[in-house]
């Protein structure tokens, strides 16, 4: 360990290039544009480090007076320090006693979002992050998908999907709303289009091609609807789950005894909302009378091995680690369904209530994040967009735009 260290120490001072520290702790003045940063100077070429623990989560890159120009426009935060400076991080980061590591950042990973045609950005948190931050990003739906379109992306996220084809389970607020009635009609047309007879059939086939996806070695991130409706579907392949008020027909009266667990990423053992006017699809959403009053609502980041485990510290990081919760049509998972191969990020202290989690796939992974918008602690469907301009330091969405460099990190051997 010693040797590599001083190995890499040593190059740095041959190099003895000048860095842009952009720092992410408390002092930064924009966290979330901090991010579209990094992530496009690794498009135009750049290659990075993201410090692990180090000042909340920060960046380093070669100094450049473009990227330092580009910081000052955009109201990021950033120090030059000099190529000695920077060897004294690295030598502080790297040493055995801090829990913080150097993750190179290579390439920009290609991102899609899984939206229908008739989406609004305002929608969804992850295209007002993304958006916000200046990061690239192509839409796709479903008849890209099971075209094979997925190939060419290495980040997919689903918009707030209800996979089961039961339009969000809203049926008893909303069915003579005219966005409703349009949704209805626009999704049954894509399934006929495709050759499906139902919307569910359609949507069985969608979350088997993501995650014929991830096992390739994808990556996946949802939020909200999309995290629970998603296994939800995978467990309920061979089985109808589908009142006839959604597709016309009957469900299978003995749908909860046919789910088979072991098709899905994170979820087991839950069971069903069979009932086609509750605003619910099964018991691994927490209920708002669980949650409590907003003032209590928080959540808390765990504090993993940055040397050891990289991956969900890359996921965690942050300049906090107790976060104010919010809610969504899925605010958190209940711990007890959770299968024991997922890591579990985020969770209430104390509770059986978990805000945030990871877990493999094959070659891939994916990542679920409850509640709809970190900065809309409840909501409603017409609610106006969310400016990130006013929370640009919000360390809610920081856990979103964490996702979106995770697949640029250079893979490190597992250490044991």
């Amino acid at each position: 360990m010693k040797k590599l260290l001083l190995i890499f120490i040593v190059s740095l001072q041959i190099s003895a290039q000048p860095k842009i520290l952009i720092y992410m702790d408390n002092a930064q003045t924009d966290h979330l544009k901090a991010y579209g940063i990094a992530f496009n100077a690794l498009e135009q070429g750049y290659q990075g480090d993201w410090l692990l623990n180090y000042r909340g989560g920060s960046f380093m890159f070669d100094y450049s007076e473009e990227l330092a120009l580009r910081c000052r426009l955009k109201g990021v935060a950033f120090e030059k320090i000099s190529s000695q400076e920077a060897v004294s991080i690295y030598a502080f980061v790297q040493s055995p006693d801090q829990n913080m590591d150097v993750v190179r950042l290579e390439k920009a990973p290609k991102i899609a979002v899984y939206v229908p045609p008739n989406f609004k950005p305002w929608d969804d948190a992850v295209t007002l992050a993304l958006d916000y931050a200046e990061v690239p990003y192509d839409k796709i739906w479903i008849a890209e998908i099971l075209g094979g379109a997925l190939d060419k992306y290495d980040w997919l996220h689903l918009h707030h999907e209800d996979f089961t084809g039961q339009y969000g389970k809203f049926y008893a607020s909303f069915s003579g709303a005219p966005w409703y009635i349009e949704q209805q009609r626009l999704y049954e047309s894509e399934a006929r289009k495709l050759g499906f007879k139902k919307v569910s059939d359609m949507e069985k086939a969608v979350v088997l091609e993501i995650r014929n996806y991830i096992a390739r070695g994808g990556f996946l991130f949802a939020m909200c609807s999309a995290t629970d409706s998603y296994d939800i579907a995978l467990a309920a392949l061979r089985v109808d789950i589908v009142d006839r008020i959604y597709d016309g027909d009957p469900p299978d009266p003995d749908a909860q005894n046919k789910l088979d667990f072991s098709e899905t990423l994170a979820f087991e053992n839950f069971k069903l909302e069979m009932n086609p006017l509750i605003y619910e699809y099964s018991d691994i959403d927490i209920q708002p009378a669980e949650v409590g009053p907003e003032q209590n609502d928080y959540f808390t980041l765990f504090d993993f091995s940055a040397k050891y485990d990289p991956v969900p510290t890359m996921l965690t990081q942050n300049h906090v680690n107790v976060i104010h919760g919010f809610m969504g049509q899925t605010t958190m998972f209940r711990k007890s369904l959770i299968k024991k191969s997922v890591y579990i990020l985020a969770e209430r202290e104390g509770a059986d209530q978990v805000k945030y989690i990871h877990g493999n796939y094959g070659r891939g992974t994916f990542t679920f994040y409850g509640g709809h918008d970190p900065e809309d602690y409840q909501h409603a469907v017409g609610d106006p967009p969310t400016d990130l301009s006013f929370h640009k330091n919000s360390p809610g969405y920081r856990l979103i735009l964490n996702n979106i460099l995770f697949p640029a990190a250079k893979k490190k051997k597992q250490k044991t």
